[in-house]
């Protein structure tokens, strides 16, 4: 394997904690042990590996979790590694310590981390004691996996996915605003695993009053999720099943500046039609995820997706790219990038 496929690896370990580390990034890390002394397997042999990733907020990194998997195999070693690894002293002490006792070799990095108590000093330390780094393999990959941590990071403000659910004629609710569900189970499991990937959802206060969410994740899979911050814009009745939540208002980017600084990474926006377009149309939005149901209400006086004047003629339409397509039981998942 090459060092693009062990990054891959990396990448799988880091996906599997997606829910679990904010506000850490999601980081995977896999150990690859010198051969014994006289050892040799054909060119395509599976490369064993000794592999981490990052645990909750006081758990150990990635790279100190795979250290520790490795024992005395991690010395002349090769670490691989999602994210830089961290130079300083947080909740725990800094992973390149760890890595240099351990007596890693070599240490590939998929892309440097922009924070700035990070920023190269990660490189740099490794370097210093010797360490040989190359930095950026799969680097375009990986910056996909940890888009939302390096905008937080870089911007100060939230990734934001705009959920939306439809039927195949582009409504998302009857005229008389019955709407569940639009989509099967599967779709709404789904869903809910975005939930549970987000450090925040947001509902404007008419959807709260019209269908009273409660914007929790309900997975019923046997493991503790953690549950986000829920926001809404405007104000929410005292009785809302949303409650606590967080009630915000005022101009979209300043409240994506708020919840930046209390440490939401990705923003998940639920609706409803007139909050979806308000940050459609503010070009606030990073991801799309739009679930389509197989079925057509038929007429033009069903609920829209978006709330309010479009595009005016062809040449404004909004164009994005196309991300995934996604077959969920009878519903289509359809990701789109800003």
């Amino acid at each position: 394997m090459d060092d693009v496929e062990l990054m891959r690896r990396a990448m799988a370990q880091a996906a599997a904690v997606r829910s679990v580390t904010a506000p850490n990034p999601w980081v995977g890390c896999v150990v690859v042990a010198l051969p014994p002394e006289g050892a040799a397997g054909p060119d395509d042999a599976p490369v064993p590996g000794f592999e981490g990733a990052t645990a909750a907020p006081g758990g150990p990194h990635a790279e100190v979790a795979a250290l520790a998997a490795a024992g005395d195999a991690a010395r002349g070693s090769t670490l691989y590694v999602t994210l830089e690894p961290c130079a300083h002293q947080g909740r725990t002490p800094p992973c390149t310590a760890a890595i240099i006792e351990a007596g890693v070799a070599r240490v590939v990095i998929g892309v440097e981390d922009p924070d700035p108590l990070v920023a190269g000093r990660g490189v740099a330390a490794l370097r210093e004691a010797g360490i040989d780094v190359t930095v950026g393999v799969a680097a375009d990959e990986v910056a996909e996996q940890l888009a939302p941590y390096l905008k937080h990071r870089t911007t100060g403000q939230p990734w934001v996915v705009l959920k939306l659910a439809a039927s195949l004629d582009a409504r998302t609710a009857a005229p008389d605003g019955t709407s569940r569900w639009i989509t099967g189970e599967a779709a709404r499991r789904d869903a809910h695993l975005l939930r549970a990937s987000s450090d925040a959802v947001l509902v404007g206060a008419g959807t709260v009053r019209t269908d009273d969410p409660e914007l929790t994740v309900r997975l019923n899979d046997g493991l503790e999720h953690a549950q986000p911050l829920r926001v809404v814009l405007g104000r929410a009745p005292a009785d809302a099943r949303v409650q606590p939540a967080l009630e915000l208002s005022g101009e979209l980017d300043d409240v994506l500046a708020e919840l930046g600084r209390r440490g939401v990474i990705q923003l998940l926006v639920e609706g409803g039609a007139t909050v979806a377009r308000q940050f459609h149309a503010a070009g606030l939005v990073d991801r799309y995820v739009l679930y389509l149901a197989p079925v057509f209400f038929g007429g033009d006086d069903g609920r829209p997706l978006f709330a309010g004047p479009g595009a005016g003629t062809i040449g404004d339409v909004w164009r994005g790219r196309l991300v995934s397509v996604e077959r969920l039981g009878e519903d289509l998942r359809v990701e789109v990038a800003a």
